[in-house]
């Protein structure tokens, strides 16, 4: 496994980082508890989750189940960077929900009872709140610090702008701010080149994309009965692209590597990425994304992937001088 700075914090994060939306509504505890347990033993510190997570379950399940998993062998806690967020419904109360300061006090204690803790290692803004003035929001997210339940502050879904704002009223109260942003970034997806990304380089945050293969769409291969890339969406977005894919598969097969590993392994070599998300439903999936660890796109590689996913970025400034 290899591992890299939290931004510009001192912490040090594996390059994989274990997303657990599945656990619960799409994988079963015993399996989550085999994938956690696979992840660890391969050198994962980094899990992802977040306090709405649970689909048909309801909200809340999947902390508890990796709480769960945490109390089996209490002991590497300690070795593990546990990620989580707030903002997300968590029923039907109008305060329930958002950044406001109660609502992120008490969502932050429902968390960590959820998964048995006694502090979250980074603690995430699920997404942008504009009705949260950002002083409100800081003034929470100090007093957790200064309580001991929350170590390091992240974004999730943050335009630019506010990842800017928000720094910028950090850097004012002389506090480290945000460390981290979670965004959509994957072969597809490349906006978050245009403002997002030029914002987290200049603040100091590490990028973690979230969704890197598209749905499945990178996955290469036939789209399969169930699951989201057997959908009528999916199956409709793969037409969409067909010649893109084929073509993409096709630099994969002279690289002798699956389109999968090939496309997290390209967001493991831009600049501003600290780790990717992956989210196995099962531990041969996460076993498959181990490979991408090992894969070295060199200069030619990067450039027909380019070509067939064209970037989007840096945001242009031709209105500044």
């Amino acid at each position: 496994m290899k591992y890299r700075p939290l931004g510009r914090s001192a912490l040090k994060v594996s390059a994989l980082c274990l997303g657990t939306m599945n656990f619960g509504p799409r994988t079963s505890e015993a399996e989550s508890f085999a994938v956690l347990d696979a992840a660890v033993e391969a050198g994962v510190n980094f899990i992802d989750t977040a306090n709405q997570y649970g689909g048909s379950l309801g909200v809340g399940t999947t902390e508890t189940i990796l709480g769960r998993w945490l109390a089996r062998n209490p002991g590497r806690r300690d070795r593990l960077v546990i990620a989580t967020k707030v903002h997300e419904p968590m029923s039907d109360d109008i305060n329930d929900r958002g950044l406001s300061a109660r609502h992120i006090q008490m969502a932050c204690d429902a968390s960590l009872k959820r998964l048995g803790l006694d502090h979250i290692d980074l603690y995430q803004m699920h997404h942008i709140d504009r009705a949260a003035p950002i002083e409100e929001i800081w003034q929470a997210m100090d007093r957790l610090i200064a309580q001991g339940k929350i170590t390091y502050v992240g974004s999730s879904n943050f335009p630019g702008w506010a990842i800017a704002r928000a720094s910028e009223k950090a850097i004012a109260r002389q506090r480290l701010g945000l460390v981290s942003e979670q965004s959509l970034y994957n072969l597809i997806e490349r906006r978050a080149e245009l403002e997002v990304i030029p914002a987290c380089e200049a603040y100091g945050l590490g990028l973690i994309p979230w969704s890197p293969l598209a749905g499945g769409l990178l996955a290469g291969g036939a789209a399969a009965p169930e699951g989201r890339r057997g959908t009528p969406e999916a199956l409709s977005a793969a037409a969409a692209r067909e010649a893109q894919l084929a073509a993409f598969g096709a630099l994969c097969g002279d690289l002798g590597q699956t389109p999968s590993t090939v496309a997290l392994a390209w967001l493991l070599h831009q600049p501003a990425v600290t780790a990717t998300i992956i989210g196995p439903r099962d531990r041969s999936q996460f076993e498959a994304a181990r490979a991408a660890l090992e894969v070295r796109l060199d200069a030619e590689a990067l450039a027909r992937i380019d070509a067939i996913f064209p970037p989007c970025g840096p945001a242009p400034e031709a209105y500044a001088w």
